[in-house]
């Protein structure tokens, strides 16, 4: 079987993330990872914190916490959502890990070795107020491009175009609001990916099954305007990893930190070095994932993330692996997604606008939301979430469709013929036509999920618990069963093992739901089918079982209401 590496987009540490962040990276990739192991492929799935850069420092200072603190605590905030919502990360790291420190200094020395940075010296806006440069993020204003007066200095959240601070309107200060600031002279280092632009513009090119998504950002950058821009990677704060060449000091550099966009893909690389001492394992171990000297040719490298992060991994990544000169494993495939809106609104971290993932988990369990985000993923075009819709989808397609057949079925077996899957009865054509049905709808799930596809997997899910419904509702063992019960004990068999079915193929969606269903049918451990007649038979007569618990409840009306009131405004 083959070697996959994943990696979800690392999530800043500035506080709880939103649903559209978790099915923007998080979420598909947790899929897609489930579904290979289930498959039996190796798997490397790999996330961390992202903890340098702006967003940490004003996130702890309104904290009133020291950086480092806040970042410990908020890590391990983070890792009990993530577990909450079951994301089957082999590593959660941070990327304020000594691993990363090294790796980040390493690849700048490289890049310095290979003539790829350059040092400029440029005006930045300094606050009198807060006594300090402000790069990026530290500074508000209004975007020049879409008017959005909550811009950011490095970029606009609203129409997501590159901005550097100077260019904001009526800039301000995100520390204080003050309006006190003063263009300055300040000397940074820069990656001078305008030199890669050929390498990249053919690496991109050979991407020939890539989404349109992915591929329309990353050529956009490479050949609006003037084309690829050179990308400063170094900035004037105290929270970050300082500025090295390699293992040497960096002269003129001196109390710089390098920029959160050049060390934070690193830590993708950096963090499997850190599952490599968190599980006691070998450089060699690690490196046989990310190095092609060392065993990496045969991986096959996906990463997964929101269209914001596309240009960060389609160029400034690469570039900095390319231009190393280094055998490190460039990605295959980037999985990008559009934005997830919120009742007719953004969801939005700075705002506290939307559902965030520790609120929606003390609503309704893990797999309530699983559910809804992966079978509305914004896939090919911005999706939004209503209350309604998510009531609808949680009713019809969890509670109607899947706990629904688990339930009738368990429960009729148990009152006409006990806790046993019960023996008798010959198969006929309408199993014949089950057989080929499911043979065919498992083939259309599996391509799906293959191509990562989420909305059609989840759609062709779906349908494979349609099957059995209709399959219940044409055979209707329960009047069968008062003119023919050893027919009616053979249709109750075969739905049986149909439970077991979607316990097994269900379980990258809804893990703990898939976890009841096979535990109910005294199937732990169950592989994925081999083909549709094995599947069907896999519980013999005889084999015990219990009726599950009820697998997924119906949300009321009195709860949608009460829940789209009480989001209705912003998180504190």
């Amino acid at each position: 079987m083959a070697r996959h590496l994943i990696t979800s987009a690392i999530p800043y540490i500035n506080g709880i993330k939103h649903l559209g962040n978790l099915v923007g990276s998080q979420l598909p990739a947790d899929l897609y990872a489930r579904y290979l192991r289930a498959r039996g492929h190796e798997v490397m799935f790999l996330c961390a914190t992202d903890e340098h850069g702006t967003p940490a420092e004003l996130a702890a200072a309104k904290a009133g916490k020291p950086v480092e603190d806040y970042c410990r605590e908020m890590h391990a905030v983070q890792t009990d959502i993530a577990q909450g919502f079951r994301l089957s990360f082999d590593h959660f790291g941070r990327s304020s890990s000594p691993q990363n420190h090294a790796l980040t200094q390493h690849f700048a020395g490289r890049l310095a070795d290979a003539g790829l940075i350059r040092e400029v010296s440029e005006k930045q806006v300094y606050s009198h107020t807060d006594k300090r440069f402000l790069p990026d993020r530290y500074i508000e204003g209004t975007c020049p491009n879409c008017g959005y007066d909550k811009a950011r200095g490095d970029q606009c959240e609203n129409c997501t175009k590159q901005l550097d601070p100077t260019d904001l309107i009526d800039p301000r200060s995100a520390i204080s609001g003050s309006t006190e600031l003063e263009v300055r002279e300040t000397k940074h280092l820069y990656l001078r990916q305008s030199d890669m632009r050929a390498k990249l513009q053919d690496w991109i090119d050979s991407k020939t099954d890539w989404p349109i998504l992915t591929t329309s950002i990353a050529k956009k950058w490479l050949n609006d305007g003037d084309g690829l821009q050179d990308r400063g990677i170094t900035r004037d704060l105290d929270w970050g990893i300082p500025v090295k060449k390699g293992d040497e000091d960096w002269p003129g550099m001196e109390g710089k930190v390098f920029y959160v966009w050049f060390d934070a893909p690193i830590e993708y690389i950096a963090c499997a070095g850190e599952w490599a001492e968190a599980n006691g394992k070998s450089d060699a171990d690690w490196q046989r994932w990310w190095r092609t000297d060392k065993g990496a040719d045969d991986v096959r490298y996906t990463q997964f993330m929101g269209k914001d992060n596309v240009p960060f991994h389609t160029l400034s990544f690469p570039a900095t692996i390319l231009g190393s000169g280094e055998p490190w494993k460039l990605v295959d495939y980037i999985k990008s997604f559009n934005y997830l809106n919120y009742d007719g609104g953004q969801f939005s971290t700075s705002q506290g606008r939307g559902v965030f993932m520790d609120q929606a988990l003390d609503i309704l369990p893990a797999d309530y939301w699983r559910w809804w985000l992966l079978s509305h993923a914004p896939e090919s075009s911005d999706a939004e979430f209503t209350w309604e819709n998510f009531q609808g989808s949680v009713n019809k397609d969890l509670a109607d469709v899947l706990g629904n057949f688990a339930s009738r079925v368990t429960k009729f077996c148990r009152s006409k013929f006990g806790d046993e899957v019960p023996s008798g009865g010959t198969e006929g054509e309408r199993e014949a036509q089950l057989n080929r049905d499911l043979e065919s709808a498992l083939g259309d799930y599996q391509r799906h999920m293959d191509a990562i596809d989420v909305r059609k997997s989840a759609a062709a899910l779906r349908g494979l618990w349609v099957l059995g419904n209709e399959y219940l509702q044409d055979a209707a063992p329960w009047a069968t069963f008062k003119e023919d019960p050893e027919t009616a004990a053979m249709q109750i068999r075969t739905a049986l093992n149909l439970i077991r079915v979607y316990g097994v193929i269900s379980e990258p969606f809804i893990p703990d739901a898939s976890a009841q269903l096979l535990t109910a049918m005294n199937a732990d451990g169950a592989e994925w089918p081999k083909d549709a007649a094995s599947a069907l038979s896999a519980l013999p007569a005889g084999h015990s079982f219990v009726v599950p618990e009820v697998t997924f409840r119906k949300i009321t009306d009195d709860e949608r209401d009460s829940w789209a009131a009480q989001f209705s405004g912003t998180r504190d």
